[in-house]
């Protein structure tokens, strides 16, 4: 070969890796040449040879990683042929995957730590059937749909609803001990649902609770997340102890609908932030009166219950709880959630949708607080 082949050949190979630097693998939304996949990459006479290493051999997402890798390589000048193979990572090569991904080979959450910039909410409500699932769901999908990053662990275990709601019907894919989650709608979800068979009802006592949501929150790979919601059970059991616990930053939302009933039960979910120490970052209010087609309100369940409990709440905790929204009643509503698309998404002019994705903005406009982090800043010796 002269020496003009070798630098053409140099050319195409160089030009042949930048162009798979703009592929990122699917599930851990990363460039393959960052994460080690690219065992072998070269163009010889217009003929462009990868070889990627897939994470497991039943990578749920190898189509879709082999279609991108082709229509990268085609893109590179000069190349008329694309020479594409699949192999797997080695256990030795996967660890240092998820040692590259996780920082190391501790296991930590990573959302508890003082330098997190993770605004994390815990959705709760007091009492089932308000519609909490349901307004997680559409947040999360309006707080994406925004451009942020944005993860949502299921952590109603014996509930669980969220993979239906979101479409989910993949289940995560293991690295060693480090789990990727699916995504739907630019949303990273996780849910014991998806570890489950069926409509398997979930039989678990508080210690196995923790675990679950130990694992959910440690071995799940998030990545640079901007907003963490988790999705309560009702009341003030195991988990929401847990959450306080394991993730002492993260902030509650607390959902209620307009019936006095709901609300005072709303309340003292709330009030757990003084027992935990956490903060509340507002009330929503679902199920509230729609307005019809003649102009008149329908108060099916009563009116005003979202605000007594911030009120109720901010006398308690000595601060101001404000009201985010007040969601009114809409059949698409429960209709987009029952066929897994968010309605924030697909009806985004409707009423419900715009209450719940000017909550989202509301929420997106928090930035998490730098009291306690550490900057980085040695001070200057004179």
């Amino acid at each position: 070969m002269s020496a003009t082949t070798t630098d053409q050949a140099d050319t195409g190979t160089a030009a042949l890796l930048a162009a798979l630097a703009t592929v990122k693998d699917p599930e851990i939304r990363r460039p393959i040449t960052d994460l080690g996949m690219v065992e072998h990459a070269a163009v010889v006479d217009g003929v462009a040879q990868v070889t990627v290493l897939l994470t497991i051999a039943a990578c749920p997402l190898r189509d879709k990683l082999s279609v991108d890798v082709t229509a990268a390589a085609r893109s590179v000048p000069g190349v008329r042929e694309v020479q594409l193979q699949l192999g797997v990572m080695t256990d030795e090569q996967r660890t240092g995957l998820r040692e590259r991904l996780q920082g190391g080979a501790t296991r930590e959450i990573p959302f508890a730590r003082p330098e997190s910039r993770t605004r994390v909410y815990a959705v709760a409500s007091g009492k089932g059937g308000v519609g909490k699932s349901t307004v997680t769901v559409n947040l999360a999908a309006a707080l994406a749909a925004r451009g942020l990053a944005v993860g949502l662990i299921d952590a109603d275990i014996y509930g669980f609803s969220v993979p239906r709601m979101l479409g989910v019907t993949g289940r995560p894919t293991r690295v060693g001990d480090m789990i990727l989650p699916p995504i739907a709608h630019d949303v990273k979800v996780i849910s014991v649902g998806m570890f489950v068979d069926g409509n398997v009802p979930v039989v678990w006592r508080g210690p196995m609770l923790h675990r679950a949501l130990q694992q959910f929150l440690a071995d799940v790979f998030w990545g640079d997340l901007d907003v963490l919601l988790l999705d309560l059970p009702p009341g003030t059991g195991d988990i929401a102890i847990s959450t306080a616990q394991l993730i002492p930053s993260a902030e509650l939302l607390v959902v209620t609908t307009p019936q006095q009933a709901a609300a005072e039960v709303a309340e003292r979910a709330g009030a757990i932030a003084v027992q935990t120490r956490q903060r509340i970052a507002g009330v929503v209010e679902n199920m509230s009166p729609m307005t019809l087609p003649d102009g008149t309100r329908l108060d099916l369940f009563g009116s005003g219950g979202g605000a007594r409990v911030a009120a109720s709440l901010g006398r308690t905790l000595g601060t101001d709880v404000p009201l985010l929204g007040e969601v009114p009643l809409q059949v698409s509503l429960r209709e987009a959630g029952d066929g897994g698309a968010p309605l924030v998404l697909a009806e985004p002019s409707s009423p419900a949708a715009q209450v719940l994705t000017s909550v989202a903005g509301r929420l997106a406009a928090r930035t998490r607080p730098l009291a306690g982090v550490s900057l980085g800043i040695s001070p200057a010796r004179r």
